[in-house]
């Protein structure tokens, strides 16, 4: 399972190239940039510094991995990597791309060329100082992952070069404006040369350092030396959970602070009470059905797709499945993009459409069609057994299976005819584009290749002009909401729970909620 599609945390999108452009004046600091804290003085004043915050996290002995370039399928193990690392960029409030590692960016002309400035007096964990070659190799060792392509597209390796200490310099294949965003995915630093053996232990430059690890847990102390501005707390332990429940019962039982992404069913069972706070974080995460369109599916034909997408009732979906912790979607991934199309219609509930759309493409109604899902995260197989359900009002019939998170991203996950996906990330309608709909993404979910999607995809990133921008972004969502093969119905929101003496947790989504650097705690 790849980190920048489960996880996620965090791509952003739609800003202009300008915003990116004057995003190269440094010295941004990033613990006031991504976090929404409860307060730089919340309702017990001034953050205080100190203390331990015990934090849960999902995840599953079979699927822990270490390598900040792997392929991360526990949320546990990211959250540990992304405090130990940093990335070259990260999310913001105000701009959807603010410096991480990186102070300042800018682009040539024919924005291809970005050259990126490093901050300065940024260091290892073991006082080493950070170098351009640094990333240049930790860049590369990125880019030759099996899912490389994807995490840094239009990048090739050799592309990817020093220009002095501190300027790391990424020549595309082809104009992006998008570039800077698409950096704060998985671009974690380590030090140069840095054997694969090591690569578990080595020293970071991010907000705390490893302590000890074991079996998924672990123990991170701060960094008092971080380039990025003040941490408060002194440790964090992360203590890895199999299931939202056993992890909401911890919080509930004192043993933890933060129960992290505990899901929708632990809110409202806590929401009544008054010694837990309940942090949402809207357009947290998409939970989509996707249909392969290539040739030789039952879903190929868009009149098809189209019949699928209007059996769905949508607000029934948000109601029962996120018990009401979400928002209705529009088959449209990136809602939370500044440059999301609101003014396209939504596609609402219509099962005379639907049947009469199965009956031009001449759909197989006499088939028991499989629809593929896990249960990886919390409300995901309640998803496919609600659109079962509702599927079968317009003669579709549907079957749910369920699968082992292993065998489905072996067997299933762009392979597979029909089936429920997740993304921990929504704030970028080009990122998805880029990752998983234009005709050679890496990851191209559904096997869709629409030429006037891509012409508009290249139009989008390859601007500098704001209105011309906006005009192929529009074009861009409207293409996909007709006859892309996703079926997004709805957006959940994320959950956290905490104990009231936790203090500035980040409210942003995706990759935004592992900043933990401004939280603090009041005893």
């Amino acid at each position: 399972m790849n980190v920048n599609r489960r996880q996620v945390l965090r791509t952003g999108g739609g800003i202009g190239v300008a915003t990116l452009l004057a995003a190269c004046g440094g010295g941004r600091k990033t613990s006031s940039s991504p976090a929404d804290a409860d307060g730089a003085g919340g309702a017990d004043g001034a953050p205080r510094k100190g203390g331990t915050l015990r934090i849960g996290a999902l995840g599953r002995s079979s699927a822990i991995t270490r390598d900040p370039h792997g392929n991360q399928g526990n949320e546990s193990d990211y959250l540990i990597i992304a405090l130990v690392y940093d990335t070259l960029t990260a999310p913001g409030l105000k701009d959807n791309t603010v410096g991480r590692l990186a102070t300042g960016w800018k682009a040539s002309d024919d924005l291809k060329t970005w050259r990126f400035t490093l901050a300065e007096g940024a260091t290892f964990h073991d006082g080493s100082p950070v170098t351009a070659d640094d990333v240049v190799w930790s860049l590369r060792r990125l880019r030759n992952t099996p899912a490389g392509a994807s995490r840094l597209p239009g990048i090739k390796a050799a592309n990817i070069t020093a220009d002095g200490k501190d300027v790391v310099v990424l020549v595309s294949d082809y104009p992006n404006a998008e570039l800077p965003l698409l950096t704060r995915l998985s671009t974690f630093v380590l030090k140069k040369d840095t054997p694969d053996k090591d690569v578990a232990t080595a020293p970071g430059t991010g907000p705390f350092k490893l302590d000890r690890y074991r079996s998924g847990n672990a123990r991170l102390l701060r960094n008092d030396h971080w380039h990025g501005g003040q941490v408060h707390l002194d440790a964090i332990e992360v203590t890895m959970f199999e299931s939202p429940q056993a992890m909401a019962n911890a919080l509930m039982g004192g043993q933890i602070d933060v129960a992290s992404n505990a899901g929708s069913v632990a809110a409202r069972t806590t929401s009544s009470r008054k010694d837990i706070q309940v942090i949402r974080r809207p357009n947290d995460m998409a939970m989509p059905i996707v249909m392969r369109t290539a040739q030789g599916s039952p879903f190929a034909d868009p009149r098809v797709r189209e019949a699928v997408k209007l059996v769905v009732d949508r607000e029934a979906m948000v109601k029962q499945v996120l018990s009401g912790y979400g928002t209705v979607a529009n088959d449209i991934l990136g809602t939370a993009d500044p440059a999301y199309a609101k003014d396209i219609p939504q596609r609402k509930r219509d099962l005379g459409k639907a049947r009469k759309l199965l009956g031009e493409a001449n759909f197989d109604l006499s088939k028991t069609y499989e629809l593929i899902t896990t249960e990886d995260i919390p409300g995901l197989a309640e998803s496919a057994a609600l659109f079962a359900t509702q599927a079968r009002e317009a003669g579709i019939k549907v079957e749910v299976v369920k699968q082992e998170s292993a065998a489905f991203y072996d067997k299933t996950w762009l392979k597979g005819d029909f089936y429920t996906n997740y993304w921990g990330t929504n704030d970028s309608v080009v990122f998805f584009a880029s990752n998983t709909m234009v005709t050679d993404a890496a990851r191209n979910e559904a096997g869709w290749s629409d030429k006037d999607f891509d012409a508009a995809y290249r139009k989008a990133i390859g601007t500098a002009d704001k209105s011309a921008r906006a005009k192929a972004l529009h074009e861009l969502q409207q293409i996909e909401h007709e006859r892309s093969g996703y079926l997004l119905w709805g957006m959940a929101d994320g959950i956290d729970l905490a104990a009231p003496t936790v203090h500035g947790l980040p409210r942003l989504p995706g990759y935004g909620r592992v900043q933990l650097e401004s939280v603090w705690l009041s005893r």
